[in-house]
């Protein structure tokens, strides 16, 4: 792969602003850490070079002064809201981020749950915690939050919140996905902190949008189009244009709420000198470390098709509403790029289209394009995986690496036993098995090893994958697309 940013150059920038900003207030600072603290496979695909955990290293280097709280927003919890990449719910991927901070060797303090109104399954996640030792706080809805500012920040607004005690002069409010109330708990905690003769202060950390690059960088665009649910729109920041004459990007929702943010933070510290900018509040170093445009403007128009992708295939299955796609669709003519833009997307429909069945096509680091289809043994994605470990290691496409007194009675499980109406084998089965075949047979010892050399490949499937599959195919680091065409006219399979 190309690398056209500089991760060891941005965790350095990074950290000085960071500890600036700390510097700046002098006892604490409530740091908002925006988009994913784990698994940035985003910022990875679109900045190539920036290293999918680089957040959490940056932490780490900070370890010493830093104390993690993570907010999760009691209406999500009550819907099961999932996050997409892994396919878990939200307070399940609450309880894998804390596992893995720890893992770390980094100090979480408290969890938050915000928006409580008595739901059920919030109280469920607060007993499971706490009962585990955790510290837990709840904060309930402010009236009035954010437009009346008189109620929201008094005894009746901010003060109705409990303080959650912290001791390091960072602390990092992070959570696993949008809308967790991070910001309402920073301002909660700084109420708070102010009131005790606390001299603490509040900034952003975010990623995207790049607040130094043009507002139409594919970059930028990117970002958007990751984010068309949720209608994020980039926009010129007005604020720092008339206070610096500079033109930066930030997004519509930030842009809209800093007047109110910015009274909210004066009435609280008593100036209203703290910043003059939404784009002022953040902490965003990555314009600094991209070392190559060309190669990141590329890698994000590849996003954009795969994000395009995604869009459909989620309001295909009903997910999503037609605005998202419209968006995509608007993204894409503004990249002045299409479908078939995406590397594998043609080789795939192309293979689809002369076997009249479901295939795939994939794009391996050297520029060969492996394709596969469905079989009556196998899925599309296995053999994709199969033909492109063959590949990858020399042998013969013709030769069978899972042996048949392995692969029949598998088969046998699924159709006389289980009745499966769709007994193919699906990626994770015909792994499971070549890895049992890999102790007696060196060429699938050879092929399981290659496996590693799939990471960060792309490819594309002609019909909406199972869900075993897509996540199979995530655990490789494969990078997946789908044609919006279901496998079959079953409604349950499908």
């Amino acid at each position: 792969m190309k690398i056209g940013f500089d991760n060891n150059a941005y965790i350095q920038k990074q950290t000085e602003q960071i500890l600036k900003r700390v510097g700046q207030w002098g006892q604490k600072l409530y740091l908002e850490f925006g988009g994913k603290l784990f698994d940035d496979y985003h910022a990875a695909r679109v900045l190539p070079g920036f290293h999918v955990n680089g957040k959490i290293q940056l932490l780490y280097a900070l370890r010493e002064s830093t104390e993690i709280i993570i907010c999760i927003n009691a209406a999500d919890i009550e819907k099961s809201k999932m996050r997409a990449d892994f396919g878990i719910p939200y307070d399940m991927d609450t309880l894998r981020l804390m596992d893995n901070i720890r893992r770390m060797g980094l100090y979480i303090s408290s969890v938050v749950i915000s928006q409580y109104r008595g739901q059920p399954a919030a109280e469920l996640f607060y007993n499971k915690l706490e009962r585990r030792g955790e510290r837990v706080y709840i904060h309930r809805p402010i009236a009035g939050y954010p437009v009346d500012v008189d109620h929201v920040v008094s005894e009746k607004g901010y003060g109705a919140n409990p303080y959650i005690e912290t001791t390091r002069p960072l602390v990092v409010v992070t959570a696993s996905g949008p809308g967790s109330g991070k910001m309402a708990t920073c301002l909660s905690q700084l109420y708070h902190e102010h009131k005790q003769g606390v001299s603490a202060g509040y900034a952003k950390f975010e990623t995207f949008p790049v607040w130094n690059l043009p507002l139409n960088h594919p970059v930028n665009l990117a970002y958007e189009a990751a984010t068309a649910d949720l209608n994020d729109i980039n926009a010129i920041d007005p604020f720092h244009l008339e206070a610096y004459g500079q033109a930066a990007v930030n997004y519509n929702r930030d842009i809209e709420v800093f007047p109110l943010v910015k009274n909210i933070l004066a009435k609280i510290m008593g100036t209203d000198m703290v910043y003059q900018s939404p784009t002022d509040m953040g902490v965003n170093m990555v314009g600094h470390c991209i070392t190559d445009d060309a190669v990141v403007r590329e890698a994000a128009k590849q996003e954009v098709v795969r994000r395009y992708f995604k869009t459909r295939c989620d309001y295909k299955e009903g997910s999503l509403g037609i605005d998202a796609v419209k968006k995509l669709e608007i993204t894409m003519k503004q990249l002045d790029i299409f479908p078939e833009y995406g590397l594998a997307v043609c080789p795939a429909l192309e293979k689809s289209k002369q076997n009249n069945c479901p295939a795939m096509a994939l794009v391996l680091q050297d520029g060969r394009i492996i394709t596969g289809k469905t079989t009556d043994v196998l899925t599309a994605a296995s053999s994709l995986i199969l033909n492109s470990v063959k590949a990858l290691a020399g042998l013969p496409d013709e030769l069978l690496l899972i042996a048949p007194f392995v692969l029949e009675p598998m088969l046998t499980l699924k159709r006389e036993i289980f009745r499966d109406q769709h007994p193919q084998l699906r990626l994770e089965e015909v792994l499971n098995a070549l890895s049992i075949c890999a102790a007696t047979d060196p060429a699938a010892e050879e092929c399981l090893s290659r496996l590693r050399q799939l990471k960060d490949c792309d490819a594309h499937s002609s019909h909406i994958i199972s869900r075993s599959d897509k996540n199979a195919l995530g655990k490789l680091g494969i990078n997946v697309t789908c044609t919006p065409e279901f496998l079959s006219d079953d409604l349950y399979y499908n």
